[in-house]
């Protein structure tokens, strides 16, 4: 289906149970029919400019756009229909990169960045084991700790581990805009312990 045809289908008039119209939301509200309508003007003016590439360019932007919602929607149709429990729903929907990214881009997510970020790792921990050491809400930099996983140590896994970690992070807290990484074991030490260390001198050893 074109990105045409499905704003056209969102246009059409929605109607109740008793085949009436649906009534229209309040101005302060989108609906289907408005946005429909709009993004079909909008489309309709870039045909007109005689630009072929831009409306390309643009029913190409739509279509993305209505996938990517449409399998959030999906997705979220199908947690509330197969989740069992006490809590309902609710701790898999947050569980979910795709429902979590949705809910952030959106500023509806109930959880903050922190626990968010705590979110990502857990989905991704079994296989790349990674700790915070440290994050800074002012400047969005994310300061992250390897685990010792007993991996093989080797450069190409370490960085598939980093970038599998650095996705999720940024699925689940999108605020995060720079990550670094430490070694596991690189920790800030007290300055006494670092000298204590030290071998001894020709003074302290005479």
């Amino acid at each position: 289906m074109s990105a045409r045809a499905t704003t056209a289908q969102a246009a059409a008039p929605q109607a109740t149970a008793s085949g009436a119209a649906a009534p229209s939301a309040a101005p302060a509200v989108p609906n289907a029919e408005t946005t429909g309508r709009r993004v079909e003007e909008v489309l309709d003016r870039l045909a007109r400019r005689d630009d072929r590439e831009a409306s390309d360019a643009a029913e190409e932007l739509v279509r993305v756009l209505m996938d990517f919602y449409g399998a959030g929607l999906a997705r979220i149709m199908h947690l509330v229909g197969s989740t069992t429990g006490d809590d309902g729903p609710r701790p898999a929907l947050l569980r979910d990169e795709l429902v979590t990214s949705l809910l952030v881009l959106h500023d509806l997510h109930p959880e903050d960045t922190a626990t968010r970020i705590g979110r990502a790792l857990d989905s991704v921990r079994r296989q790349h084991p990674a700790e915070v050491a440290e994050f800074d809400a002012d400047t969005g930099t994310l300061r992250l700790r390897t685990a010792d996983s007993g991996g093989c140590g080797c450069p190409s896994t370490g960085q598939q581990a980093q970038q599998a970690v650095e996705a999720a992070v940024s699925c689940f807290a999108p605020e995060v805009t720079a990550m670094r990484w430490e070694a596991a074991g690189e920790r800030a030490e007290p300055a006494l312990l670092q000298i204590s260390r030290r071998p001894p001198t020709a003074a302290t050893a005479s």
